[in-house]
């Protein structure tokens, strides 16, 4: 028998690493449940998985601004609801009021809408977190700034400081939902407000007929509040659909990334027992070719 070469014994250790490493791999995949551990695995089936990653990346994006256009939306429709019910009572008192010759009783139903004033204002100025919800882009700055008389406290006009612009935000791909308040809504809640004012002066001069008069502008301002409490509405549907259809492509990529990376646990236990039948015959075959003594090689 001849003694090996050095470079047969190579082939066949190389062999060994090659048994040996495919082996490791199909342990580990069983071991894991993943198919894919690096790119050069599968390079096709790779590049697949990434981009489908980067899209689910893209998805859970849009779903956390879900969560922030939700949030604007909730705290929105809060402070629309409050001036909404106020304006309600407004409504009434002003019914009531243009019946009632009464001076104790319209003086009564002027501190009561003092009262309203101040809610309203405090609606107005509503905030989530540290943003005012109905100054448009202009977050950081109160949107109803109100002048008081010095003697009694009292409102006497109030103004809007916030711009006319409005915050968007991306749910999807093509979509973009506008954020809080129009501008027509924020100069509309300034525009009720002042009607108040008016409301509660016409009171505190006992004069019904005052009352009266301011009617109809406290019922375009009604009009104006269920209008945006209904777009509110809306907005917040439109955030709705839009979660449920991004939670459904979720789920869809989660089950194409599982059928391209997990691995087939029957086939791969198949695949490991083809594997671990040929490295145990590599290390047989070598050790007969390898294992050669001095007394083979005298002869």
């Amino acid at each position: 028998m001849r003694v090996p070469t050095h470079q047969s014994s190579s082939a066949v250790l190389a062999q060994i690493q090659r048994a040996g490493a495919r082996q490791a791999q199909l342990q580990l995949q069983v071991s894991t449940g993943q198919r894919l551990r690096s790119i050069d695995e599968d390079p096709a089936s790779a590049g697949r998985v990434i981009a489908m990653q980067a899209e689910r990346a893209r998805i859970l994006q849009f779903d956390r601004n879900a969560d922030r256009a939700q949030e604007i939306s909730q705290a929105s429709f809060a402070g629309l609801k409050t001036l909404q019910q106020v304006s309600e009572r407004a409504g009434e008192i002003v019914t009531l009021g243009s019946g009632i010759s009464s001076p104790d009783a319209l003086r009564a139903y002027a501190a009561e809408v003092n009262q309203l004033i101040e809610q309203a204002v405090q609606a107005g100025n509503s905030r989530l977190r540290d943003d005012y919800l109905f100054s448009g882009t202009a977050t950081d700055t109160a949107p109803f700034t109100v002048t008081r008389d010095p003697g009694t406290g009292r409102v006497t006009t109030v103004a809007y400081a916030g711009n006319s612009d409005r915050t968007t935000i991306s749910i999807s791909e093509t979509t973009e939902l506008p954020m809080g308040a129009s501008a027509a809504t924020n100069t509309g809640i300034r525009d009720f407000i002042s009607g108040l004012v008016d409301l509660r002066d016409a009171l505190t001069s006992v004069s019904p007929s005052a009352v009266a008069s301011t009617r109809p502008s406290l019922e375009a301002a009604e009009n104006a509040l269920l209008s945006a409490v209904s777009e509110n509405g809306a907005v917040e549907l439109r955030v709705q659909a839009s979660r449920l259809q991004q939670r459904a492509r979720t789920e869809n990529l989660e089950q194409l990334v599982s059928r391209e990376s997990d691995a087939d646990l029957a086939e791969t236990m198949v695949r490991l027992g083809q594997a671990t039948t040929a490295y145990e015959a590599s290390l047989s075959s070598a050790n007969r070719i390898l294992q050669l003594s001095i007394l083979d090689y005298l002869k």
